[in-house]
């Protein structure tokens, strides 16, 4: 501890005359003319630190989210909707960077000032092993007593940073699939299909299947009998696949025209003819339902039967 402080803390209020506090006077000028200024110095040196950092993480934001309009900009029509479709531009992009530059500047805001009240306290004099080593010990009781939480933050920090999945999103969890409504750096928050909100924590995430990025892919299986011409079939599908692609209220959908893959499978008396539809993300039952109609309507305008139906059956093909 510095003479000054030591001093101040001797100090008899019930003893002083005008020599001893001449004498106190001086040693106090001393230490503000010596170790106050490097005080001052390190308070100022922090506060700068702390704008400089912060400035930089803003425009490291800033960049990035420049750039990622710039890319949209200039992509095409399909890779501008698989831009926005995959979160790499947009709204949630922007909401992601914002998120993780907070977040760091959180982080600088608490080294820079860990780093200067520990450097004004060795100015200062006081003693910093038993600080230091109490704080060793409390962070070894808090990694055993809390190593879940940890987990779960680290867990979520890098859950944002790499955008596994964002608010809106329809993703697997292993133990729960619905739609994401909250995402915190503990836990995620989503609503299944029977409308029950799950809270899943991030550190209990062991793998993560979106079903919002990229594309959804719409399946779309049609039997036929097995006496009709495979051919006249195929073509009466791709007609339909193709006017379903030149609808504009589905082609903003789909990310390119339907595909008839062909036969897929041939069973008894049923074959199946397979269409796949690449579309946004979210989109694929409504495609699905809707094609599977057009293909109906378009064998009943072209006579082809459905495969039979099995024996002792009281239905009838239509």
């Amino acid at each position: 501890m510095t003479d000054a402080v030591t001093a101040l803390l001797a100090l008899d209020p019930f003893t002083l005359d005008a020599r001893t506090v001449s004498t106190y006077w001086d040693t106090v000028q001393g230490w503000l003319l010596t170790d106050g200024i490097r005080v001052l110095v390190v308070l100022l040196l922090g506060f700068v630190a702390r704008w400089a950092l912060h400035r930089f993480i803003g425009r490291v934001v800033a960049t990035m989210t420049s750039r990622t309009a710039a890319r949209l900009a200039t992509a095409g029509g399909a890779g501008r909707v698989l831009a926005t479709a995959t979160g790499l531009a947009g709204e949630r992009h922007r909401q992601r960077v914002e998120t993780m530059g907070s977040l760091l500047r959180s982080i600088s805001t608490f080294v820079v000032g860990i780093v200067t009240v520990l450097t004004v306290m060795a100015l200062v004099g006081l003693p910093l092993g038993p600080l230091l080593a109490s704080a060793g010990v409390g962070g070894v009781a808090l990694g055993f007593g809390a190593q879940s939480l940890v987990k779960d933050f680290l867990s979520g920090i890098f859950m944002i940073f790499e955008d596994q999945y964002g608010v809106g999103d329809v993703i697997d969890t292993g133990e729960a699939i619905g739609t994401v409504e909250e995402v915190t750096l503990r836990v995620t928050r989503l609503r299944d299909a029977d409308g029950i909100t799950w809270y899943v924590r991030n550190g209990e995430i062991v793998r993560i299947g979106n079903r919002s990025q990229g594309y959804s892919a719409a399946w779309v299986d049609m039997p036929v009998s097995y006496l009709e011409d495979i051919e006249n079939v195929l073509g009466v599908v791709r007609a339909a696949a193709e006017a379903f692609g030149n609808d504009p209220t589905w082609s903003e959908k789909l990310l390119e025209p339907p595909t008839v893959l062909g036969v897929d499978s041939i069973t008894g008396q049923t074959v199946t003819v397979r269409v796949l539809a690449k579309c946004l993300p979210g989109e694929n039952f409504g495609v699905q339902r809707e094609l599977r109609t057009r293909i109906k309507l378009a064998f009943d305008a072209h006579g082809i039967q459905g495969p039979p139906l099995p024996p002792f059956s009281t239905g009838a093909h239509s």
